[in-house]
């Protein structure tokens, strides 16, 4: 390795004497430095060639330099060389060459070694190199302002072929300063798949000045587990500091993965003085070499070898570029795995030692009588079992993968091992074929990365669907388990377009049988790609050889070269026998009945990946309603609710444009301060989902977010989305950090003042109670991505609380039970109290307040009932005067008509009294003419005594009570007796029937 031995293949001069030395030579002073050594020196012996090596001057203003022999050991020899001028100062070697310095002539490199000319590489890493320094630091604080964790022990570990990051919160930095004649480059090769730790790379100049640098260059893409990285950056000349430097967030218990780092090369010095000799395991066979070769499996060499030397191949083997042979081990039963062979002549697969038959095609293939599976023609299916047969009219085939039978690997699928620390398991099969599934290999070591990978070229809608604005274009599912003893872990990754693999989800140890499905919303070539590693930690000894992942079928829907297990219906352009199919408009369903195209009913949508039968059209949910295509349903920022008898209107569109909340700040178990960031895009246009998350490393807000969004490591546009933010003074970063974005609402379910809607409940004591008689209105999210904590995706509900206290825009806010936004980390609640979630006023929300009458005039005004709960919709009236009368004019009216009404009502009580007297008196007179046992003659007239001049005072024995009277006549002609009563008067005496 270059720079191993002497800082002279730095092409920068260190010894501390030597610029001194130079100035004396310029100053004309060398004699008396020459004498006065020679005075101390004169008992040592002559140098020899072995006692100092060559180094050069720094060069002048003139561009020149010197060539100054430097002891080895101070003191111990007499008589080097006189300095002699050198070589130019642009002066280099190519590659495969170095400068003696002696003849001071570019020469060849010997075979076994190597050489950069004017560049450097480091790739030998049992130790960290001569010139690199590991810096670890906690540039941050706990809660109470005191440093929490101690960076004393954390730092860039070396492990033979590479650098490994610490696996804390410490700060570390790798640091390596080198001076460069020319422009160059520095490239480095590594491994970085874990976003809980941010990896930069930055350059000083000698000033400690940080120099410029794009984002990209300063901040390293992720890369997929098992795979390297190669980053690039240009080099100035002069001197550069060169940094690579790891931070770790620890927002949970789990252990993150180092950074990775080897083959670190550096291009721009000004020489080589030496060439360096190829580390063990490499060879270089030819001089001149600029690179050392691997050695091939089952050889070895050493240091500085020019060739390779074999094992005893029956008793010893090597892996690909190894510094020795390693004796074979007795085999065990960890050695033997169950293996099946293809399909013979006679359809029989052996598995292990036993002979069983084969199991049927995969759906879509057929057998035909022979041993091997077919794809079934164009416009045909099969169950794998049965012949291809034709689609029937009016039905399309059912075009993609359904593996389910794994007697041998599909043709689109293949099966690799790769560690990243050795080559051991290159060219084993990650993945092995056990019938009816397929299952993890044994590798190598407990921590290769197992890898299956699946290649789809493309998808294709079918023509039902082909018009439809549906956001699905094909899905994948795949059902496995896993059982594990260690801390096992299955990824599965997604590369599209062959540009960057991304995790899509990861399990974590043992997991039962269940089913996973990722839903595909871009047409493009996709890789898919499983990986599973029994640990993570490195060890030589396989230990968990029985900790394994089983996957049992494989399904992808749409794939472009894909096969049929079976049709589906499609519309047709008549109803004749053997039409053929066409697409349905967008928004249209199959008709089961006629197969003809039908539009679906308003406020509904139309299913993704199935338009057969209008139950394919889904209902929109309260609140919503679906846009002219019937692809989604939206929410147009208007609600209404009717509220005892009253119906409440709500707009909404001033809490339409994107809001934003960050709550915290939150702290890991070491101290690290870091935030949650969410932005919620409430309505939208029409369904676009407004909200955009990135993961990033630079300040969000000076982030463009108009360009393509595959640059980013990580692009989330959705309703509700989340970022982890650490904060730029919180770790010593210039600019704030954005990490872990996640889509928390991808589909809008509907609006209700309900506290539930599709299975998603509002936890009543999640906020505090409102005493506004307006309800509140929820907005219900869902995001239908399963996660490995989550199983039914994630759910989002934004409440919106009438509050004229606060502006049009409102507050946002989150549970103080869950600050961070959720309480079991599927469903998260925000309240967003706001003016503008007031419902539109209307004539009920004011009242009218009469005035006094004065001057014939009378006001009326008209008030909002307090408190106000409404926004905008009615104006409040103004004033209005109309014309009175003076209230003492009415008063006098009143109390005449009053006196007039009293002498009435006296007036007719005194009459009718009167009157009273009089039928009474006369009632009386009645009653004695009524008895029939007296012996006077009957009267003429039953009227007796009328008239005004008979009215003579009746006087009664025995006055009969008003009681008696009415016996008297109720008793009239029932009985015989009679009853007289003698009158006394002045007039002769009379007898008068009672």
């Amino acid at each position: 390795m270059e720079g191993r031995k002497h800082p002279i293949s730095h092409g920068v001069l260190t010894v501390f004497y030597l610029m001194p030395f130079s100035f004396l030579i310029q100053s004309g002073l060398v004699i008396l430095c020459s004498f006065q050594w020679t005075v101390v020196a004169k008992d040592l012996p002559q140098c020899k060639e072995t006692d100092y090596y060559f180094e050069y001057t720094e060069c002048d203003s003139t561009g020149s330099r010197w060539r100054v022999a430097i002891p080895q050991r101070l003191g111990t020899c007499t008589g080097l060389p006189d300095p002699v001028s050198g070589t130019d100062c642009t002066f280099s070697c190519g590659a495969g060459e170095f400068l003696e310095m002696s003849a001071q002539q570019c020469t060849q490199c010997a075979a076994g070694t190597y050489s950069l000319g004017s560049g450097m590489r480091f790739d030998e890493w049992d130790d960290i190199p001569p010139g690199f320094t590991s810096l670890a630091t906690y540039m941050d604080s706990g809660p109470a302002g005191e440093d929490t964790l101690t960076c004393s022990n954390s730092s860039w570990a070396p492990q033979g072929n590479y650098l490994e990051s610490n696996r804390d919160e410490c700060t570390v930095s790798l640091i390596y300063a080198v001076h460069l004649k020319k422009q160059g480059s520095v490239s480095f090769v590594y491994q970085y798949v874990d976003n809980n730790i941010f990896f930069e790379f930055f350059i000083q100049n000698d000033q400690c000045q940080e120099m410029d640098q794009t984002s990209d260059q300063k901040w390293i893409k992720l890369t997929n587990n098992g795979e390297w990285g190669t980053h690039t950056v240009d080099l100035k000349s002069g001197t550069n500091i060169l940094y690579w430097r790891t931070t770790g967030i620890l927002l949970g218990t789990k252990v993150v993965k180092p950074v990775l780092l080897k083959n670190v090369q550096i291009e721009g010095v000004a020489y080589t003085s030496e060439c360096f000799p190829c580390k063990p395991g490499t060879f270089s066979k030819t001089p001149g070499s600029s690179s050392c070769d691997l050695c091939p499996r089952n050889t070895f060499s050493g240091k500085g070898a020019s060739s390779c030397t074999h094992c005893d191949k029956d008793k010893q083997y090597a892996p690909e570029g190894s510094a020795e042979c390693k004796e074979k081990p007795a085999c065990s039963k960890k050695d033997y795995f169950q293996i099946h062979t293809p399909c013979d002549s006679e359809g029989k697969t052996q598995i292990t030692y036993r002979r069983e038959p084969c199991p049927p095609c995969n759906p879509g293939f057929y057998n035909n009588d022979t041993a091997t599976c077919t794809p079934c023609p164009p416009g045909t299916y099969s169950n794998g079992v049965k012949a291809c047969q034709k689609c029937p009219a009016g039905t399309e085939p059912a075009l993609g993968y359904e593996y389910k039978w794994w007697n041998v690997l599909p043709a689109n699928m293949k099966t690799s091992c790769f560690n990243v620390g050795n080559t051991k398991c290159d060219g084993m099969n990650g993945w092995e074929v056990a019938g009816d599934h397929i299952r993890s290999g044994a590798g190598s070591s407990d921590n290769d990365y197992l890898i299956l990978n699946l290649r789809v070229p493309g998808f294709q809608l079918p023509t039902s669907v082909s018009r439809t604005t549906g956001s699905e274009f094909g899905r994948i599912t795949f059902i496995f388990e896993t059982i594990c003893s260690a801390d096992c872990e299955l990824y599965f990754m997604m590369d599209v377009n062959r540009k960057s693999t991304n995790v899509v989800e990861s399990w974590e140890g043992s997991k039962e049988k269940q089913s996973y499905t990722h839903i595909m919303t871009k047409n493009a070539s996709v890789s898919y790609t499983w990986a599973f590693q029994r640990t993570n930690q490195a060890q030589d000894i396989r230990q968990y050889v029985n900790d394994i992942v089983k996957i049992y079928s494989i399904t992808v829907t749409n794939a472009q070269d894909g096969v049929a297990s079976s049709c589906h219906a499609c519309a047709l352009v008549s109803q004749q026998s053997g039409s053929s199919c066409v697409p349905c408009p967008a928004g249209h369903y199959i008709d089961k009945d006629t197969n003809q195209c039908m539009e679906c009913p308003p406020d509904t949508y139309l299913s993704g990946h199935q338009i057969y039968g209008k139950e394919s059209c889904v209902p929109c949910g309260p609140g919503s309603r679906s846009n002219k295509d019937h692809s989604l349903c939206f929410s147009d920022c208007s609600f209404s609710h009717v509220d005892q008898n009253r119906t409440l209107t709500y707009d909404f569109s001033p809490l339409g444009p994107v809001g934003s909340i960050m709550n915290g700040p939150s702290f890991t178990s070491k101290g690290t301060k870091y935030f949650h960031f969410f932005n919620i895009s409430l309505c939208g246009h029409e369904g676009k989902r407004a909200a955009v998350c990135t993961d990033n490393v630079t300040d969000l807000s000076n982030k463009d977010l108009q360009g393509d969004s595959s640059e980013f490591v990580n692009y989330v546009e959705t309703f509700v989305c989340q970022s982890t933010i650490i904060p730029s003074d919180g770790r010593g970063f210039r600019t704030a950090l954005s990490s872990q974005s996640i889509s928390l609402a991808d589909t809008f379910l509907g609006a209700t003042v309900e506290s539930s809607l599709s299975d998603i409940t509002v936890s009543s004591d999640l906020f505090p109670e409102t005493s506004k008689k307006v309800p509140d209105v929820n907005f219900f999210y869902r995001s239908p991505q399963a996660t490995s904590s989550c199983d039914k995706g994630r759910n989002a509900v934004i409440t919106l609380r009438c509050n004229p206290e606060k502006p049009a825009r409102g507050e946002l806010g989150v549970s103080s039970k869950c600050p961070a936004g959720t309480c079991d980390g599927c469903t998260f609640n925000f309240l967003w109290e706001s003016a503008s979630a007031c419902p539109r006023c209307t004539e009920a929300d004011y009242h009218e307040i009469e005035g006094a009458c004065k001057g014939a005039v009378q006001d009326t005004l008209y008030v909002w009932n307090e408190p106000k709960l409404c926004t905008e919709g009615v104006s409040l009236p103004g004033k209005k005067t109309s014309p009175c009368e003076a209230i003492d004019f009415w008063l006098k009216v009143g109390a005449g008509i009053g006196a007039f009404v009293a002498v009435l009502l006296v007036s007719l009580t005194c009459y009718f009294w009167k009157k009273n007297k009089k039928l009474e008196y006369k009632y009386s007179r009645l009653v004695m003419t009524a008895n029939k046992e007296c012996e006077l003659p009957a009267a003429d007239s039953c009227a007796i005594m009328e008239g005004e001049d008979n009215e003579d005072e009746v006087v009664y024995p025995n006055k009969p009570s008003l009681l008696g009277k009415l016996k008297s006549i109720a008793t009239k002609g029932n009985g015989e007796s009679c009853e007289s009563v003698q009158l006394k008067s002045s007039k002769p005496e009379r007898w008068v029937w009672g």
